[in-house]
């Protein structure tokens, strides 16, 4: 499962979601659903620019999580 780390960066530099929005032009909607893994997709030009105003990476707002397996019961 791939994680939007969005808050943990966001907190590390002492930002605010709103300024996330008015620094990218990308609509608070849409930063919202990422944050709240609602969304269906990312494309490149939001991730640069995510990337580019908080002076990072794409591997350090998207990450990698193990699902949890669920063992069936027989």
């Amino acid at each position: 499962m791939i994680q939007v780390q969005i808050d943990h960066l966001l907190k590390a530099q002492g930002r605010s979601f709103y300024w996330l929005a008015k620094e990218t032009g990308v609509s608070h909607t849409t930063l919202w659903r990422l944050k709240k893994d609602k969304a269906q997709g990312i494309t490149f030009n939001t991730l640069e620019s995510i990337c580019r105003a908080l002076k990072c990476k794409p591997g350090d707002v998207l990450t990698m999580r193990r699902n949890k397996t669920v063992k069936s019961r027989r």
